[in-house]
């Protein structure tokens, strides 16, 4: 086994602390013997590209060092291969962390963890979604959560703010969008099932329970189960959602009348005007088919959370 840790780095995440955080997760790498290097790319593209690069040259283990943006990188970047993946979570959200029971914002934890398991072999196999894009992309890999409908355009909206700063502008945008509630038409196809037309406030489809910084929208997912938790929250009034939006936290919004859950290992859906994201990164305009792979990465963990995570 080679000794070499390659530690991707966002130096953006968390206002900053992906570059803080890198320094005493190599400390604690190096002091358990193992040599690190580091991988910073000029944007994501040309991160994930030196990550693979990475991985094809047979590091012991990748670490993604930063939020759920890096580690969506991560993931893709080990996925299908033998080189597991270290967590050091740092970012806003950090729930493919939280879903796999790691120590969040603690990265002298968090990489004494990765050291521990990587030594005593504890890479525990993750199912990943994988969603086929656009001809020459290649796939996009999550490990958590494809959102569409009303949390998609959220983020859609948010994204296009340049005022306020940090995650106040996803309130802001959220109430933005609210204003403008409707159903949409969705149509969604489970397995190998019919076309079902509905109307659906959103859809999300979890390989892990939780986005957006701990909502666990698809609460029972596991990530080791080879299935996706799809949930479809129906139509809501706009009073409705926000007397049942504080239950997201807690995952007891799944017991709504408005809410149904379906455990399925393939899902295709298609909507009007609707953007999917998968860990909080945009895949492009919907219609989008997912697909659940079985034991595709490893994950440096001692263990994973019963129920879909902390």
């Amino acid at each position: 086994m080679s000794s070499d840790i390659a530690l991707l780095v966002n130096p953006t995440a968390g206002k900053g602390r992906g570059a803080r955080a890198a320094q005493p997760a190599a400390s604690v790498l190096r002091e358990a013997g193992w040599t690190v290097r580091s991988v910073v790319g000029e944007d994501a593209p040309d991160a994930l590209r030196r990550a693979r690069v990475a991985v094809a040259e047979g590091v012991a283990a990748l670490v993604a060092v930063g939020g759920d943006g890096v580690v969506s990188l991560a993931l893709r970047a080990v996925a299908g291969s033998d080189t597991p993946l270290g967590v050091v979570a740092v970012g806003t959200g950090n729930d493919i962390a939280r879903s796999c029971g790691l120590p969040v914002r603690d990265p002298r934890a968090a990489a004494a963890a990765a050291a521990v398991a990587l030594k005593e072999g504890d890479a525990r196999a993750v199912d990943l979604g994988r969603v086929s894009l656009a001809e020459g992309e290649g796939p996009a890999w999550f490990g958590g959560v494809l959102a569409s409908g009303f949390d998609s355009r959220v983020n859609d909206r948010g994204n296009r703010m340049r005022w306020p700063r940090g995650r106040f502008r996803y309130d802001v945008a959220m109430l933005a969008e609210l204003a403008s509630l409707r159903p949409i038409p969705f149509r969604l196809r489970l397995d190998d099932g019919p076309w079902q037309e509905l109307p659906a406030t959103l859809v999300a489809v979890g390989n892990g329970p939780d986005y957006g910084g701990g909502m666990r929208i698809c609460a029972g997912a596991r990530l080791d189960d080879g299935l996706f938790d799809v949930t479809v929250v129906g139509p809501c009034s706009r009073t409705e959602l926000v007397r049942v939006f504080p239950r997201v936290y807690r995952g007891t919004h799944l017991t709504h009348p408005a809410v149904t859950v379906h455990r399925v290992a393939r899902v295709e859906l298609d909507a009007p005007d609707v953007t999917g994201y998968a860990d909080g990164e945009r895949l492009g305009p919907l219609p989008l088919a997912a697909e659940c792979v079985p034991a595709a990465a490893r994950v440096l963990a001692a263990r994973l959370p019963e129920g879909g995570g902390a």
